[in-house]
């Protein structure tokens, strides 16, 4: 293969399509290696409740818009239903389920990509690899002692199995507003606890407000830092439906519990809340492990970018990391990754005389 893509969500699907129009065919000149059972990217695992008018900021992948969706059907059927269809209408020929292990030289400066599906040699990678696989747990004292249950947002039921319980939702996020929002429905009580106090961002978030968070992340990933989500430096958005949660008391916020109890959590000042269940809504670190043999990780932890190219490697791309983890940053990097890579197999089949 010329072109190896790992990864069938928003970005990998991206980097397919530019890959189609630059003139390359699935099955001969690029593959597509999804590890998910079904199309739909991390898109298929979100809980019911969250339905398709409650998604934060979906942008349509290049060259196919989404119309007619039901706002009231769930995120998940939507959203896998347009992915199977983008994949149908431009026969990218996605494999799945495939898992890669790992990326490792190959030979005459190929790619050796190592999959549950076999060995493929790749001149390039696009690397969509995204988020999802790779919960963040934080650790604290006493978390072992904890007789409740414990679970992440990515393995988040809905708010019916929270029914009578009393819960601790974790994290500053968007996931962690909704997650309390709507167990606080059915819960006997919530807490909310965050690191650092929340931001919500009142008014319109226009185009310039959004380059400014995408430069944020930006500048992390050149630093060769692990990426910040671009969620993370935008704020949360202050909606109506926010707006009563906080005047009812469910988004008040607390500061990080010092420890875990075996009923509980624990405050520094002896302030101590019992709990059934602890809702660990931290976020996801990028699921780049099978890179490893390529020893593309700077000193500071992260892969240094530019554009979508990893420094140390320019054979590989990572769409959807860091500035381009937004479905609208992941569209615009899968035509950044493809230009880059077509200029890189020509340089493979003209190379310049020493």
């Amino acid at each position: 293969m010329d072109v190896a893509v790992v990864g069938a969500g928003q970005a990998g699907l991206s980097g397919a399509y530019h890959l189609r129009r630059a003139g390359l065919e699935p099955g001969r000149d690029f593959v597509v290696l999804d590890h998910s059972p079904r199309p739909g990217g991390a898109w298929q695992f979100r809980w019911p409740t969250l339905t398709y008018g409650k998604v934060h900021g979906m942008h349509a992948l290049p060259g196919m818009e989404l119309e007619g969706a039901d706002p009231e059907r769930p995120s998940a059927e939507v959203i896998g239903d347009y992915f199977a269809a983008y994949e149908e209408t431009f026969s990218l020929g996605v494999l799945r389920p495939v898992d890669v292990s790992a990326v490792r030289e190959g030979d005459g400066g190929r790619l050796r990509v190592e999959s549950s599906a076999g060995v493929f040699s790749a001149r390039a990678l696009i690397n969509a690899t995204g988020t999802w696989d790779r919960p963040f747990w934080p650790r604290y004292p006493g978390q072992e002692l904890f007789r409740g249950r414990m679970l992440h947002t990515a393995g988040y039921p809905g708010p019916a199995a929270f029914a009578g319980a009393r819960v601790i939702v974790v994290g500053g996020g968007t996931s962690a507003v909704q997650h309390l929002l709507e167990i606080a429905e059915v819960a006997a009580g919530t807490t909310w606890v965050t690191r650092r106090p929340p931001v919500f961002r009142e008014g319109p978030f226009g185009e310039a407000e959004g380059r400014a968070a995408v430069a944020l992340v930006d500048r992390r990933v050149r630093q060769g830092l692990p990426p910040q989500s671009v969620v993370s430096v935008t704020g949360l958005p202050l909606n109506e439906t926010v707006r009563r949660g906080r005047d009812s008391g469910v988004l008040d916020r607390r500061p990080m519990f010092e420890r875990l109890t075996e009923t509980g959590a624990a405050w520094a000042d002896g302030t101590r809340v019992d709990a059934d269940v602890i809702l660990w809504a931290t976020g996801f670190r990028a699921a780049v492990d099978h890179l490893a043999p390529l020893r593309l990780r700077e000193p500071g932890g992260g892969i240094r970018v530019e554009g979508t190219r990893a420094v140390r490697d320019e054979r590989v791309h990572l769409v959807g990391y860091g500035p381009s983890a937004s479905t609208v940053g992941a569209n615009r990097a899968g035509a950044t990754a493809v230009r880059d890579i077509r200029r890189l197999l020509a340089r493979a089949e003209h190379p310049v005389p020493a």
